[in-house]
């Protein structure tokens, strides 16, 4: 919960989501589970707000931000999902995107680039909800009896959060819509001739809205009654939420966000500026139903934060992700070690599904803090990639990063970041960059009005500076050899055999 004059976060409540992996490469989360820990955290935030003595009868207006692409089918008759939430990190569908690239004159992986900014790959939903409709019966029967709906993450709320099979809207946002590889993104309308491509029937897919706009009220399902009738009038994708949060509302302002993956956005304007460099054109947002649409380039990187986890999880060399950051920082090198993490295959600038992770370099005297800081290192130079391609796209280099996501509280990352790139790297102190989005277009939004988003209106972030302090010889040495360690680890995965085990 945010001011709407000053900005200042005076409320807040997170719950962590349980992934589930039910075979190697398959990621999937539980509809419900999301939607009750939405509930969860409206619930306790509105306690907090009491106990600080806040009307929460003040709450003007909510505003949505997702994970993007993760895909949703359920049924509008009973509420109910039809299957687990597929992830965006999924790969289960690498063997539907090669049936796909068959289809295609020269197996042409950017063949719908200039009408959704995207390549084919695992990422973005059509493929995933394709096999859904190929692989899960339940589904295949709803669509066929006009009970099914699809949703990204949002729409799995809003539709919900507005009634559900009550009279819920079933709607998305432009951003949302731009990462589904069914949308185009000049037009602003689903494609019937992508639709038809991936043979998806369009009356599932939901209504397309600006990101700024009242979409519907809060119907309450909860037990204090909190927040009903309150407008849902805000909807951004989590990495527009952040660009908007960032307040980069000018042609080549730029933020970077550590989540669980790394992404770069960079705002193109009302234009929208195709990349040689392995980057994707995506919407940055649409701040009215009135209003123009800005664009944006996208580096995505696939796994960021996630390697922290991973080291914790699976290796389980530290307890938390605090104790990888300290392993990291005993040893303040990697000792020649390099991890590329290319746990679902390499996202930008590569777009290689085969690659997979790799630890080399490794020595008798290498130890896991060696391998923990190469992990934080990975994260850095993932995102060195991606602005190197951005520079090229832009041709105009940044001088700075802007940079926000749970990651950024490790200040040996910070450090790290800004000696790899030569850059210093501009953090905010609050870090809660992407509801600040959400929030900013909410209360934006017609008929709310109680944010404004004129440039002389938007209040100044307070921000800690991190500045190169390595020189630029031994950082180039550095990135040369992870750019080496990059090629050893693609062309590892043939394609899955029927069973969706490697063969």
């Amino acid at each position: 919960v945010f001011n709407a004059k000053t900005a200042e976060l005076l409320s807040h409540h997170q719950v962590e989501i349980k992934q589930e992996f039910p075979r190697e490469g398959w990621v999937e989360q539980d509809p419900k589970e999301i939607l009750n820990s939405v509930y969860e955290c409206v619930e306790k935030t509105c306690e907090k707000m009491k106990q600080l003595n806040i009307n929460i009868a003040n709450i003007r207006a909510i505003g949505v931000t997702n994970q993007r692409e993760t895909t949703v089918v359920w049924d509008k008759t009973t509420g109910e999902p039809l299957y687990n939430a597929i992830v965006w990190l999924d790969l289960r569908t690498q063997s539907t995107v090669e049936r796909l690239l068959k289809r295609i004159p020269g197996k042409n992986k950017t063949f719908s680039k200039f009408k959704t900014g995207l390549p084919l790959s695992t990422y973005f939903s059509a493929v995933k909800l394709r096999w859904l409709l190929d692989n899960v019966e339940e589904i295949r029967k709803a669509v066929e009896d006009r009970r099914a709906m699809f949703g990204t993450i949002d729409s799995w709320l809003i539709w919900s959060l507005t009634g559900g099979k009550n009279g819920g809207i079933h709607c998305t946002d432009v951003t949302n819509a731009s990462r589904t590889m069914l949308f185009n993104i000049h037009s602003l309308e689903w494609d019937p001739e992508l639709c038809k491509f991936f043979d998806i029937p369009m009356e599932i897919l939901p209504n397309v809205r600006s990101s700024s706009e009242v979409y519907g009220l809060m119907v309450c399902f909860l037990k204090s009654g909190a927040l009903t009738g309150v407008p849902i009038s805000g909807c951004l994708g989590d990495q527009s939420a952040a660009l908007v949060g960032q307040m980069c509302f000018r042609d080549g302002q730029a933020k970077n966000t550590y989540g669980t993956g790394c992404f770069l956005l960079c705002n193109t304007g009302q234009k929208s500026v195709f990349s040689e460099h392995g980057l994707i054109t995506t919407i940055a947002y649409k701040m009215g139903r009135d209003k123009p649409a800005f664009y944006a380039l996208e580096g995505s990187v696939a796994i960021a934060g996630a390697v922290v986890r991973w080291l914790r999880d699976n290796l389980g060399i530290a307890k938390t992700s605090q104790e990888v950051e300290k392993l990291a920082a005993d040893v303040g090198t990697s000792y020649g070690c390099y991890f590329v993490p290319a746990f679902s295959g390499l996202y930008a600038p590569y777009w290689e599904p085969s690659a997979r992770g790799i630890i080399c370099g490794l020595t008798q005297f290498t130890n896991k803090s060696h391998i923990a800081f190469a992990a934080l290192e990975a994260v850095c130079f993932q995102t060195r990639e991606i602005l190197d391609a951005m520079n090229k796209d832009c041709g105009i280099p940044l001088s700075q990063l802007q940079v926000d996501g749970g990651m950024t509280n490790n200040k040996i990352l910070m450090q790290l970041q800004s000696d790899i790139l030569c850059i210093p790297v501009v953090k905010p102190s609050m870090p809660e960059t992407t509801a600040l989005g959400a929030a900013m277009a909410a209360g934006a939004a017609e008929g709310v009005g109680v944010w404004s988003l004129n440039p002389g209106d938007l209040t100044a972030v307070t921000c800690e500076r991190f500045e190169p302090q390595i020189n630029p010889e031994e950082s180039e040495y550095r990135y040369a050899r992870w750019k080496k360690a990059v090629m050893k680890s693609m062309g590892w995965e043939t394609s899955d055999s029927p069973n969706g085990k490697p063969k």
